[in-house]
């Protein structure tokens, strides 16, 4: 929760990888549906691991209304059966997970178009930054709340990133907390949440709230498309070191080419590793939790992914039972992933380097 404008929520760093073309060329090929035991790494899964994230939806699944699919995506399978899952699954010992996914699911290959089944996979992560509950010489850029006509206003673009970084907004007094770097938040708003870290000694989580009706530009693109950047080498931290260390006179006005702008809201105090909430109003997982089109496949369902995904020696596969519970919105199609990796370093890393062609299965009661 997740990027993440994701939903529009975390734009994750989908939102960097948006108007990139996919990697690789389109594989066609027309696989059929098949039992999760042959899918290719399954036997090396952490079942257990991927039974607890799909118990962490059911509660609202349990909520809806048990006639038609789940989600309303034709094919995911009707939400009563997913009810009885959701029960079954309580009551499924640990090391029986593997089992209850195989006997109570086929894996379904999502496609792209008819006979092209490859598509793009990034991820999206929760950054720290540090701020203040005011205004100081250090702490100068806001993390605004919505205006509170808001609602009212849905459908009319607000002013544009370039003019709320200006002050547009300052009469309204709609400050969360002051931060002390520029291109930090710019990033934040990307993902859609994240924690700062008080002067006053405590860290909270703020989230989405609400965006200012505009479109989402991907900066990104324009680097690669000015010659900065070869698109094979984009990323998060591409981006970052061109704003701060290679043409920091120039941040400003590429990050105000973005003219999207995001709203926060406080959650309450960073407790444990509890991820922040995504699409569902439900705690992410990281590792397991992926953010999906809701158009095609439901959340609160499972699928199975298999890409690749970056590390400092290199990549590596990526072949895991995932839980749809976020949305994007850059996630667009049945084949489009993006994998919450957590807060840290290292989930920085990863998400950042994210962008990846894979394939995704849809795993439907059977």
């Amino acid at each position: 929760m997740p990027a993440r404008q994701r939903n529009l929520k975390p734009l994750a760093l989908a939102g960097l990888a948006l108007g990139l073309l996919l990697a690789g060329c389109a594989q066609r090929i027309t696989p059929d549906a098949t039992s999760p035991s042959l899918l290719q790494g399954w036997a090396a899964d952490d079942h257990p691991a991927a039974l607890d994230t799909f118990l962490v939806s059911c509660p609202t699944i349990l909520r809806r209304d048990p006639s038609g699919p789940l989600g309303g995506v034709e094919g995911a399978g009707d939400t009563a059966t997913w009810q009885h899952l959701c029960r079954t699954a309580a009551t499924t010992p640990p090391q029986r997970a593997r089992m209850f996914f195989e006997q109570h699911f086929k894996a379904v290959p999502q496609a792209r178009s008819p006979g092209v089944y490859d598509g793009l996979f990034t991820g999206y992560f929760e950054p720290l930054l540090n701020g203040s509950r005011w205004p100081t010489a250090q702490h100068r850029y806001p993390l605004h709340q919505p205006p509170r006509d808001l609602q009212r206003r849905r459908g009319q673009p607000l002013l544009a990133r370039a003019s709320i970084d200006r002050g547009a907004l300052a009469q309204e007094r709609l400050e969360l907390v002051w931060v002390d770097d520029p291109v930090a938040k710019f990033f934040l708003q990307i993902q859609g949440s994240g924690q700062v870290q008080l002067t006053d000694g405590n860290r909270i989580r703020v989230g989405y709230a609400g965006q200012n009706g505009h479109g989402y530009h991907a900066i990104g693109r324009d680097l690669i498309d000015a010659g900065y950047v070869p698109r094979e080498l984009m990323s998060m931290q591409a981006i970052d070191t061109w704003l701060r260390t290679a043409h920091p006179d120039q941040a400003w006005g590429l990050m105000h080419r973005n003219p999207s702008y995001v709203f926060f809201q406080e959650l309450g105090p960073v407790e444990g590793s509890r991820g922040p909430n995504g699409a569902m109003g439900l705690p992410v997982t990281p590792g397991r939790s992926i953010a999906v089109d809701r158009h095609h496949n439901p959340l609160g369902g499972l699928v199975w992914i298999d890409t690749t995904e970056p590390t400092p020696e290199g990549l590596r596969p990526l072949r895991r039972l995932m839980v749809a519970q976020d949305v994007g919105g850059a996630i667009r199609g049945p084949v489009r992933g993006d994998v919450f990796y957590g807060a840290g370093p290292e989930a920085a890393f990863t998400a950042g380097h994210m962008q990846h062609p894979g394939r995704l299965w849809q795993l439907v009661p059977r």
